[in-house]
């Protein structure tokens, strides 16, 4: 009786377990080429189903988990980015590129709805609500800018077979806003300790938004077993960002360059130039020193939930650099290495601040990162203000396998593309037929002032080829009072999104995202200052025309003969006489007051 006893209570703490809402946060720090830094922050925390939909927050904030009960929001994905990753000298994104966006903001989300209508209505409410919460320009993503992807985006959480017939996928994009400090800080707040300790302290909006690339995202999915018993709700907040080491070390009050003095200069005597007279300046970027408080500004303000049973503190920080590389950190914290992938991991400490300080290094090789599957790039051609075309480059660097992958494109309603001149050719293989490069196309025209276009391609390069795809647009006229107050800048369109399909024969691998930069499309521009020119010539033509009329109709004509002969001398006797009179009566007046005084 007694071991059943024992038994009935672990299996009771077991589902406790289970069952009580967790958060963990990890940092990744990984040096790149040409003296820059990959910083990776992430911070997970997780509720039951059943305390979630019952409104019992604890690590999912109640001010996100109300707005998405609200709108029926089932799965919720948001981005704002700002930068371009180089791929060439970086090499594969963070995260395959899942939890990275467009330029701008870049929301989509899994929408519980009867119909599509009632689903749109859902999508405005969660968007506006969204716009508050994080201070940005979400109110303005409309019906223009929203899309229905079809083949790009599949649910990353686990959902019913029978909530999935009533699920609408809606996708949404912003690539004019502007990411700063004022989406910062409502994305701190969301968190436990609200940027106050852990990993998030060293999140500065100074440091962040001065980074050659950013990008921060958060996703709330729902999460269950096979047996689907025990649902939970995660809620996951990334911050990824590359960071110039140099520039970050430069202190707030003089942040301007300076050479080093002469004495201290370090000639690369390996140039055939090189000679006493003079000298090439050695790229000390990736031997230079540096620590967590120069590059960030502070260092770690302790462990984030120390004293809380549910806060997880393993190996909270990680850093990817070579063996040899020596490494200092405060005392206190606990470190443990993993030699295979040259990762040496750190256990904050409870209560104390931590800090990591990499000295001067002997050699400047850095961990090699994985290259990307493919390379992609677009740009715009043609010249003139009523056509144009684009033109998308797309590399397989692979020497031995096939690419496969979606491309996802949506353009604004005034760029109107023709279809038909849609060309996919190799240019290192021109024998290949165009239905070999494209295998499908979903296409959805747009509607003046009601809907974007949207296009879908599946596409597959063959290995260590490069396929160009182009097609024309034609250019819309707009309204003025469509145009923004810099309408000679031109309108911004948003970043095509690529999928690369999970290879078949592995189950364990998982789709990679890519994304290409942001255009710039000018369009024909009124010049805005003529309405004030026609209200000033309308109303000089109006003013002359009127006291033209005027005159004609007031004055009085006569003959030179009638006019009366003018004397000087009687004109000031006439004036003299009227100013007199006027004396006379104020005088009159004057005296007869003082009589009825008396």
């Amino acid at each position: 009786m007694k071991r059943f006893y024992l038994l009935l209570l672990s299996l009771l703490l077991a589902v406790t377990a289970i069952a009580d809402p967790q958060y963990e946060e990890h940092l990744h720090l990984e040096p790149l080429p040409q003296g820059l830094l990959l910083a990776s922050f992430n911070f997970k925390s997780n509720a039951t189903l059943q305390s979630f939909e019952q409104q019992h927050f604890r690590y999912i904030p109640r001010s996100l988990g109300q707005i998405l009960q609200h709108a029926s929001t089932k799965e919720l994905h948001l981005r704002f980015s700002s930068g371009r990753w180089d791929a060439e000298s970086w090499g594969a994104r963070p995260w395959d590129g899942t939890k990275e966006g467009g330029t701008g903001v870049e929301v989509w989300a899994w929408i519980e709805a009867a119909t599509s209508e009632e689903a749109f209505l859902r999508w405005t409410t969660l968007n506006h609500a969204l716009s508050g919460l994080f201070c940005a320009s979400l109110n303005f993503i409309d019906s223009t800018r929203t899309t229905r992807p079809v083949h790009t985006y599949e649910p990353v959480g686990d959902h019913s077979n029978t909530s999935l017939p009533s699920l609408h996928l809606l996708h949404g994009t912003l690539p004019r806003e502007v990411v700063c400090t004022e989406n910062l800080t409502p994305f701190l707040k969301l968190l436990p300790c609200k940027g106050k300790a852990g990993i998030s302290s060293l999140l500065n909006g100074h440091k962040l938004f001065d980074a050659s690339w950013q990008s921060m995202s958060i996703d709330v999915r729902p999460v269950c077993p096979e047996n689907r018993s025990g649902c939970i709700v995660e809620m996951e907040q990334t911050v990824d960002m590359v960071l110039d080491i140099e520039r970050s070390k430069r202190p707030h009050d003089n942040p301007i360059p300076r050479p080093a003095p002469v004495d201290q200069l370090i000639c690369d005597t390996s140039k055939p130039y090189s000679s006493p007279d003079a000298c090439f300046p050695m790229d000390m970027s990736s031997m230079q020193s540096w620590s967590l408080s120069d590059v960030f500004g502070r260092p770690i303000k302790g462990s984030c939930l120390a004293n809380d049973i549910h806060g997880d503190r393993s190996e909270s920080v990680c850093i990817r650099v070579p063996y040899e590389h020596l490494i200092y950190t405060s005392v206190g914290s606990v470190e443990r290495k993993d030699l295979f992938n040259s990762h040496r991991c750190y256990v904050l400490p409870e209560n104390d601040a931590f800090g990591m300080v990499l000295p001067q290094q002997e050699s400047q090789a850095v961990m090699p990162r994985p290259s990307p599957p493919l390379y992609a790039s677009r740009s715009f051609t043609g010249h003139g203000q009523e056509r144009g075309g684009v033109k998308i480059l797309l590399t397989n660097p692979s020497s031995n396998a096939t690419v496969s992958f979606t491309y996802f494109e949506t353009l604004p309603w005034f760029m109107k593309p023709y279809l038909h001149t849609l060309k996919a050719q190799i240019a290192t293989s021109p024998s290949y037929f165009q239905e070999d490069i494209i295998k499908s196309i979903y296409y959805r025209p747009a509607l003046d002032r009601q809907r974007g276009t949207q296009l879908e391609l599946q596409i597959s390069v063959p290995p260590a080829s490069t396929v160009r795809l182009t097609y024309d647009f034609e250019k819309a006229i707009l309204r003025y009072t469509e145009y923004p107050p810099d309408a000679n800048r031109g309108f911004d369109v948003a970043p095509a999104v690529i999928r690369l399909h999970p290879n078949s024969t592995d189950p364990s691998s998982k789709a990679v995202y890519l994304r290409t930069t942001s255009l710039l499309l000018s369009l024909p521009t009124p010049d805005f200052s003529m309405p004030y020119n026609v209200i000033i010539l309308t109303s000089t033509v109006i003013a002359l025309a009127f006291g033209s009329i005027y005159n004609l109709l007031v004055r009085r004509f006569v003959g030179a003969g009638e006019v009366e002969s003018f004397s000087l001398a009687e004109t000031k006797e006439r004036i003299k006489g009227r100013v007199k009179g006027r004396f006379r009566v104020l005088i009159d007046r004057f005296s007869n007051k003082e009589k009825k005084t008396q």
